[in-house]
């Protein structure tokens, strides 16, 4: 299986119901278990919202600047899912297509709003809108988000050719991208990794495709003291961590 859809298509044959991301912030008490379908679920959201409501096409590039957060794996796949390349850092000399970022990156990014769709994700619990009005042009997910269907088939289907992350300018391809998680060393099969590392980024990446293609899950961690940290590895009875 060379594309994030076939990985994930033969998840939810196979195991619909297992959890596959489970995110906790210890700074506000928040605790969201994505199982495989209800990832699915909001992946297909989120790629419609990408594809349809902001004309999005195979090939095109979608910067992904959200932090650590259980939204980050879902815009990662919607990406891949629409056949996007994700770009998780600046790329001198390419201009991304798209921008999905938290509040953080509002001041960076609703300056662009004119010139590409600029989607922002509160980060607040269960993905809901923004408290106060954003800055003109952006989108809030929260609102957008919600009103897409719970299936998506793109018109073009993504290829395991095509770019899936570029990274210093050197792109990586959907096939290679999946092969590598295939044989990542990050956990065992059907293990639960726990990390504290931001999936969208380059060092984080593997954290989220190694359990996804291994049949695993991940345990993402923020704002977490050691003790807690301890305590979760413990309770979620995880199997492996990074940092190791």
């Amino acid at each position: 299986m060379t594309t994030f859809s076939a990985v994930l298509a033969d998840l939810l044959r196979r195991e619909p119901g297992r959890p596959l991301v489970t995110f906790y912030d210890d700074a506000t008490g928040e605790r969201v278990e994505l199982s495989v379908t209800t990832y699915a679920n909001w992946v297909a959201k989120a790629s419609s919202l990408l594809v349809e409501e902001h004309d999005l096409e195979r090939g095109d590039t979608l910067r992904v600047d959200l932090p650590a957060h259980w939204l980050a794996p879902v815009f990662l796949g919607a990406a891949w899912n629409a056949g996007l390349a994700v770009t998780l850092t600046d790329e001198p000399g390419r201009e991304p297509d798209a921008v999905v970022c938290g509040p953080d990156g509002l001041d960076r990014w609703a300056g662009r709003a004119g010139d590409v769709p600029v989607l922002a994700c509160s980060l607040r619990p269960l993905g809901v809108r923004f408290a106060d009005p954003l800055p003109a042009g952006v989108h809030d997910v929260g609102v957008e988000v919600w009103s897409q269907p719970d299936s998506f088939i793109p018109w073009d289907p993504p290829q395991d050719d095509d770019a899936a992350v570029v990274v210093d300018g050197v792109a990586t391809t959907q096939g290679a991208l999946w092969s590598a998680a295939a044989a990542g060393s990050l956990l065992t099969d059907g293990g639960r990794l726990l990390s504290e590392a931001n999936p969208a980024s380059p060092p984080g990446l593997a954290t989220f495709t190694e359990p996804l293609a291994r049949s695993g899950s991940l345990v993402l961690v923020v704002n977490a003291d050691r003790e807690r940290v301890e305590a979760t590895y413990a309770a979620e009875r995880a199997t492996a961590r990074f940092p190791a």
